[in-house]
């Protein structure tokens, strides 16, 4: 059960020196990065690759811990620079046991980078680990990873620090998960009247909407806030129409602020 490599790629203003800086300083890099917590740099000797130790917290106070190695071929009289990097755990809590890929810088004639990634790994845990890895783990690294590039090009285009994107994107988290409530409650309300149970189905499956990433997700916005327009606007009162529209907008609004994976490449050309 063979799994493909994870690959990503953006585009981004910026100049070489700047991105290969902010990717290349441990500092900088767990800033951007939602796949690492902590980079420890270890003491280097010339010609040597780069050794480092990482840590990555996934919740409840457990954290996961590995090591790595990197080499940069910076290639100074060229338009492309290559960091290769290998990285290894043999912590009981991860599911990547070792693995290998490469940062790649590629300076286009209109002065943008492009910058892409490709690696992949083995996994522990026998059998069930392939299945975790194949079913929900790489997916979810992969979203991890294009997230973060686009939060870093927000970083080096808009100078907004990562931090203020991922607690906007926990605001609008937060904001999904009302209106999902709102609309499972509306179906359940609805469902327990035999001459509504059609329009309980339809309300619920809209409250499974607001739960599930999607691309598209500012029709859903727009959608909702032309509905409790016109509620607002045929009911006296409205009840709570307005605040849930102005909500609404709110997180439309919202969407345009939010880093996205959908903002990457995520297939490598044949």
């Amino acid at each position: 059960m063979k799994q493909k490599p994870i690959y990503v790629e953006i585009n981004m203003a910026s100049d070489i020196e700047t991105l290969w800086e902010y990717t290349q300083n441990p500092v900088l890099h767990k800033e951007w990065d939602l796949r690492f917590s902590h980079i420890t740099y270890l003491h280097k000797l010339p010609d040597e690759p780069q050794r480092f130790l990482y840590e990555t917290r996934i919740g409840f106070g457990l954290k996961v811990s590995g090591t790595g190695e990197s080499m940069g071929d910076i290639r100074p009289q060229s338009s492309e620079r290559v960091s290769a990097l290998a990285f290894a755990s043999d912590h009981p809590l991860s599911l990547i046991k070792d693995g290998r890929g490469y940062w790649r810088y590629i300076e286009r004639d209109n002065g943008d980078i492009t910058f892409l990634t490709q690696y992949q790994y083995e996994t522990a845990w026998g059998l069930p680990g392939r299945w975790i890895d194949k079913f929900l783990f790489r997916p979810l690294l992969g979203w991890a990873t294009a997230w973060s590039f686009d939060a870093l090009r927000l970083w080096i285009e808009q100078n907004r620090h990562p931090r203020i994107s991922v607690r906007f994107g926990f605001v609008y988290v937060l904001m999904c998960l009302v209106f999902s409530l709102y609309w499972f409650f509306q179906g359940f309300h609805d469902g327990c009247a035999d001459a509504e149970i059609v329009k309980g189905a339809l309300k619920t499956g809209l409250g499974i909407l607001w739960l599930l990433p999607m691309r598209r997700k500012r029709l859903i916005h727009a959608g909702q806030s032309a509905f409790f327009c016109i509620t607002a606007m045929l009911y006296s009162g409205g009840g709570f129409a307005i605040p849930l529209g102005l909500l609404t907008v709110a997180g439309m609004i919202l969407t345009f602020l939010l880093p996205s994976a959908a903002h990457t490449k995520r297939k490598r050309e044949k």
